[in-house]
């Protein structure tokens, strides 16, 4: 193995970033969409995209929404790049009464800290 010599300075884990809210842990809700890894997305994608803007209250938003249309779509990708790694795919979003955004959103399977597979869904930058 390479560098398996080489002495650690410093590493920080998933589960260090699932603590400190960089990740955020949405394995339940995966599960309900057919996903079997740990999933997580990564606190851009979850505030930024996932948690509804102010101000729109009354246009039928939530979490719960958004999640299941970032869901879904995650799904379709993962299943048509079943043998990668990672898949990109995009998303619209509300972000403002009659303003959507469409999103480019990565989905990534790698090695958790146990080096078992996890899932992470990301936007581009947050590699």
């Amino acid at each position: 193995m390479p560098f398996s010599d080489f002495e650690i300075i410093y590493s920080y884990t998933r589960a260090q970033a699932l603590d400190d809210g960089v990740l955020v842990d949405i394995s339940a809700a995966a599960r309900e969409y057919g996903f079997k890894l740990p999933t997580a997305v990564t606190d851009n994608l979850f505030h930024g995209h996932v948690v509804p803007p102010e101000g729109l209250e009354g246009e039928g938003q939530s979490v719960e929404g958004r999640l299941h249309d970032l869901l879904s779509l995650a799904m379709i990708a993962a299943r048509r790049g079943m043998n990668h790694n990672r898949v990109e795919f995009e998303v619209l979003f509300l972000m403002r009464p009659g303003g959507r955004e469409k999103v480019t959103v990565i989905l990534h399977v790698g090695p958790g800290d146990q080096g078992e597979a996890v899932l992470t869904l990301m936007l581009p930058g947050d590699e």
